[in-house]
């Protein structure tokens, strides 16, 4: 079933319709945009910003009235050079902002962890979805968790080398290990996305190619989401800060929609919901 993901049936249906929980996004029509709520105090661009319980719910309806269709919630940094947190402490941060937010919005939410029991409080508060950026390799807890609540997932390739032979034949072996723990523990076909992860494990170079060869993962038989907003492929080309890579996001949005992503994680959402937009307007007519 693995060694041809494009030709299985069921897999063959996620192209058309990504389930999570009760939410269906019909996929092909138009690119997903998920809003980024960082509850940390250590993020690489909006670290503090929305640490506050008040702070972060008015950013999540700020971010769905802009036009955000998914809403990311994370409690852990993961940029270079992290300081990790126990799973208590993850908890305190992001449980209070699903609680919150479960009943404001009718958006899904999605829970970015990498942590078995933050996942299952999460979804226990009204999560949608577990966005993994290990891909269900370092715990395979979390794929059981999936699965038994029917969650949507998130599976993000990651390296601790960034050695590849060719990363786009390696990122699609990794994305063929994670697939099979996520179907082996019960996820549906149906409640996949796949996450080249742009920036993790990979230098500059990598990305970019990671980007202009996007069409190869995409005929993978999966929905793929790409995060670039604001990160240090954009900081590195331009040789701008994290608080000025707007027009450097906006290119790789554009350019991943024009690619095949049907999903861009991104820090400014009005912004790049009209570059999708008018992206889809070409690309998807």
């Amino acid at each position: 079933m693995m060694k041809n993901m494009k030709t299985n049936k069921e897999t063959e249906r996620t192209e058309k319709i990504f389930q999570c929980r009760g939410r269906a996004l019909p996929l092909g029509k138009k690119t997903y945009i998920m809003g980024i709520l960082n509850v940390t105090p250590d993020s690489f661009s909006d670290g503090g910003k929305f640490f506050a319980l008040d702070r972060a719910v008015a950013q999540a309806r700020l971010m769905r009235e802009e036009g955000a269709d998914i809403i990311d919630i994370g409690g852990e940094s993961s940029r270079p050079g992290f300081a990790p947190v126990d799973t208590e402490e993850e908890l305190r941060r992001v449980l209070p902002v699903i609680q919150a937010l479960a009943p404001l919005l009718d958006a899904p939410l999605s829970i970015d962890t990498t942590k078995a029991l933050v996942a299952r409080k999460a979804l226990d508060a009204g999560a949608h979805i577990i966005n993994d950026i290990w891909g269900f390799q370092r715990d395979r807890e979390l794929a059981r968790i999936a699965a038994g609540a029917g969650a949507g997932v998130i599976l993000m390739h990651n390296s601790d080398t960034g050695a590849y032979k060719d990363i786009i034949a390696d990122i699609r072996a990794f994305f063929r290990l994670s697939v099979a723990a996520a179907l082996d523990a019960g996820v549906k076909p149906d409640r996949i996305i796949l996450d080249p992860g742009i920036g993790f494990g990979k230098d500059t170079a990598q990305n970019l190619e990671v980007l202009r060869r996007l069409r190869e993962l995409a005929g993978l038989g999966f929905p793929l989401l790409m995060g670039t907003s604001r990160k240090s492929l954009v900081g590195n080309v331009l040789g701008l800060p994290a608080h000025d890579r707007l027009e450097g996001t906006a290119a790789t949005v554009a350019l991943s929609a024009a690619y095949g992503a049907d999903f861009v994680r991104v820090h400014d959402v009005k912004a790049m919901k009209r570059v999708a937009a008018m992206t889809d307007a070409v690309v998807r007519a």
